[in-house]
């Protein structure tokens, strides 16, 4: 086993494939692997030029079936978030008594926060990807089901175990995804990163149109006839609106009991649908690095990597109030701009309509960012973030929503999802090109203060005058944008240092 100095940490490197490691039991098993790979090949007959024999060897899988496999995976989740994100938009309005549907919402955050920093690695470890995500989807299930009688004792125990399903969900498919990636990869004799970034392209614009068809069900299932409502009192509605006050408005009263039935039921068949496609159809993968023992144990590694990351990182520190805020943002348009303007002003039934805009031009954006990154680099698009977020924030704290401007809400909708669309696909991007060499580290950073932005807003969501949520986010959003800047001009002044330190680190290793 071969060691490495990086300026992150001690890595080990195969000596067969030249992969490298951060801890050395993970490097030797992945040798062993690739000993008893290389074994096979010498053994069997196994031509390395042949791209079916390697397939047969590694794999087992044609590009066809990986294809296949990518469209199942990327078919469940878009049954799954139909009902869940759907079912989220409608929460704040839906349980508005004191605060059931978003306190929930916050539920589900905080335990998925902690979750994901145990379970994630133990639960695939022993059950494997495929039945990891079959499973996991079963918890959305219970929490659909939860919504037929949602009061403290049901949405809060469901609201958990969704949590911990999420944060398995995730880690599994993210794991899942990558591999076949590689695999494709090999097989086509295309680079492992552009497969990766078409994978993942292909999936994300799958589920971002969820928001489209679940939002489409809900306006179906909640449409009544418009009519002329002398109870609503608009000043009250808005930036102005207050979730403590009793409201008399019939825009805010509940959905009849017969529409939230239906409603529910196709949310939980849809649920359940997923699970069925997940578990039938998709086929089980062995990784090609095998987890260890430790792997099938709970451990505090993964905790301690995490935070010992964000310790001694400073990027990490400095980014760490945008992370927030890209959680704080998701929860705003779902939980505050749909009862405060939509569901306040033109009545719940119209927060579907409103959702599917915002789903549309956000799946959009994601796919054309993708490629237009390329281009201009992830500053200019964050720039485009900060000026489509902070103009929106400014305009809904002056703005009164009327149902005659109706047009109003669709393009604040639009314009939060030209920024939401950066703040969740090219971030990511962003993690993983500035910390390349500590990718796991990083990403559960990511993933941990997200969570805690998501759990602030919905926290504070039924207790806050939304001008109040307008201020915070603004202050969020300024504070987050200057610090990125300020590691974007860093990163940038080391290009050159980093450049030719890899160079002398690798005339070393030659020695």
């Amino acid at each position: 086993m071969e060691k490495e100095y990086t300026d992150i940490s001690t890595q080990y490197k195969c000596g067969l494939c030249g992969q490298y490691f951060d801890d050395i039991d993970i490097s030797q098993e992945h040798e062993n692997v690739c000993k008893h790979f290389h074994n096979d090949m010498n053994t069997q007959s196994i031509n390395p030029d042949n791209k079916e024999d390697m397939l047969s060897s590694k794999s087992h899988m044609s590009t066809f079936t990986i294809s296949k496999n990518l469209a199942i995976i990327s078919t469940g989740f878009l049954l799954l978030f139909t009902s869940f994100n759907s079912l989220s938009n409608l929460q704040s309005t839906l349980n508005k008594e004191e605060a059931l549907g978003t306190v929930g919402l916050s539920v589900i955050y905080c335990a998925g926060v902690l979750s994901c920093l145990f379970f994630p690695s133990f639960v695939i470890g022993n059950l494997g990807c495929k039945w990891t995500i079959a499973l996991s989807m079963v918890c959305y299930v219970v929490y659909m089901g939860a919504n037929f009688h949602a009061v403290w004792g049901t949405i809060v125990p469901a609201s958990i175990i969704i949590g911990i399903g999420a944060s398995t969900l995730w880690s599994a498919t993210s794991t899942y995804l990558t591999q076949i990636a590689v695999w494709y990869a090999e097989l086509t004799q295309r680079t492992t990163d552009d497969v990766t970034n078409a994978f993942f392209g292909f999936f994300f614009m799958f589920f971002q149109t969820s928001q489209i068809w679940g939002n489409l069900i809900s306006s179906t299932v909640f449409k009544t006839k418009s009519s002329n409502d002398t109870q609503i009192n608009l000043y009250l509605c808005g930036a102005n609106f207050d979730p403590k006050l009793p409201t008399n408005s019939s825009n805010l009263a509940r959905p009849s009991d017969t529409k939230v039935y239906m409603l529910c039921s196709i949310y939980l068949g849809c649920a359940f649908l997923a699970f069925v496609v997940i578990a039938t159809f998709l086929d089980n993968i062995n990784l090609d690095v095998c987890n260890n023992n430790t792997k099938r144990k709970i451990s505090l590694s993964v905790v301690m990597s995490t935070f010992r990351h964000w310790w001694y990182s400073r990027p990490q520190k400095m980014l760490t109030i945008l992370t927030i805020y890209s959680g704080i943002e998701v929860a705003f348009i779902t939980g505050d701009y749909t009862k405060s303007y939509v569901s306040c002003a033109l009545g719940i039934w119209n927060v579907g309509n409103v959702m599917i805009c915002f789903g549309t031009v956000n799946a959009s954006c994601s796919f054309v960012f993708g490629r237009l990154v390329r281009v201009t680099g992830h500053t200019p698009l964050f720039l485009l973030a900060f000026i489509t977020h902070g103009a929106t924030l400014i305009a809904l704290l002056f703005w009164t929503p009327h149902p005659d401007h109706h047009v109003w809400f669709y393009i604040f909708a639009a314009l939060w999802a030209i920024g939401d669309a950066v703040m969740q696909s090219q971030f990511n991007a962003f993690y993983g090109y500035l910390f390349f060499k500590d990718k796991v580290a990083a990403f559960s950073n990511r993933g941990l203060w997200e969570s805690v932005g998501f759990i602030i807003a919905f926290a504070w969501s039924g207790y806050l005058v939304t001008n109040v949520k307008l201020g915070l986010c603004l202050g969020f959003l300024i504070c987050g944008m200057t610090l990125y800047i300020l590691v974007d001009v860093q990163n940038r002044k080391q290009r050159k240092q980093v450049k030719i330190d890899e160079d002398t680190i690798a005339l070393l290793n030659t020695d």
